[in-house]
């Protein structure tokens, strides 16, 4: 799967929820609770960089990746937007 595709499945959640699906649980459960989710996994890789092995630190990478999205599609953003802006960082300056 890539994120094109996961993200495609979280919108899909998003707009026809499924029993039990945790994506479901956490658009249910609103930004807030989708912001903390984040935030922790953001610590939690921190921690893994830092201290464990690198299975844990892909397997914590790939839990705030998907948090990520989640929150994104939440607030009705895309992975697009975010490489526009990487790219609009990257643009040589006038001065250049």
């Amino acid at each position: 799967m890539n994120l094109t595709n996961l993200y495609t499945l979280i919108l899909d959640r998003k707009l026809h929820p499924q029993p039990g699906s945790y994506t479901n649980s956490l658009f249910d459960s609103g930004l807030p609770r989708m912001a903390q989710k984040v935030g922790e996994e953001a610590t939690e890789v921190v921690v893994a960089a830092l201290a464990q092995q690198n299975d844990r630190l892909i397997e914590e990478l790939a839990d705030l990746t998907y948090h990520t999205l989640v929150l994104m599609a939440a607030k009705g953003l895309t992975p697009a937007d975010v490489l526009a802006e990487l790219e609009k960082r990257h643009q040589p300056s006038a001065g250049d």
